[in-house]
């Protein structure tokens, strides 16, 4: 069954102006998901999502947040920092390795996210994930050809979108 709005989309010239518009409508599904959710529990979008990964994951360390997240070691412990001021994980060293900490998830936590609706990680990495391969290799290559015409900063990568 086709969208009105890939219907319009197919009888329409693509134009620049088009496909900006096409971001924003991405960009502000993406909003709207992260504001909602923050009013919902009133946390960040990122907090939520690194909060789930440590409920799915109990035990977890820094870097394992990190990896999830596709984030730097930094930016995650930033925000465990805030989830543990709450009071909504806890945090131990490792009994493998002192260095290391493990996390778990709190009652409070738990029940944070049961209020929370949508994915946890956000609607768009949601979204992708169920792209088909041809399609997220397409999108990559002709965002890649974007980000160079932009001159953007490819540091940002590391930025979680309910952060921008």
């Amino acid at each position: 069954m086709r969208t009105k709005s890939a219907t319009k989309t197919e009888q329409e010239p693509v134009s620049p102006a088009r496909v900006l518009k096409r971001f924003r409508v991405v960009f502000n599904a993406v909003r709207s998901h992260f504001r909602d959710m923050e009013k919902q529990v009133g946390l960040g979008g990122a907090q939520v999502w690194a909060l789930g990964i440590i409920k799915a994951n109990p035990g977890i360390g820094m870097g394992g947040i990190a990896n999830n997240m596709d984030i730097h070691q930094s930016t995650a412990s930033n925000l465990i920092k805030a989830l543990l001021k709450r009071e909504l994980i806890e945090m131990s060293k490792s009994p493998d390795d002192r260095r290391n900490v493990c996390l778990k998830i709190r009652p409070a936590g738990t029940a944070l996210l049961k209020k929370v609706s949508g994915p946890f990680e956000g609607v768009l990495p949601a979204a992708l994930g169920e792209l088909k391969e041809s399609t997220l290799k397409r999108l990559d290559k002709d965002l890649g050809e974007l980000i160079l015409l932009l001159r953007a900063d490819e540091t940002a990568e590391a930025i979680p979108l309910a952060s921008i």
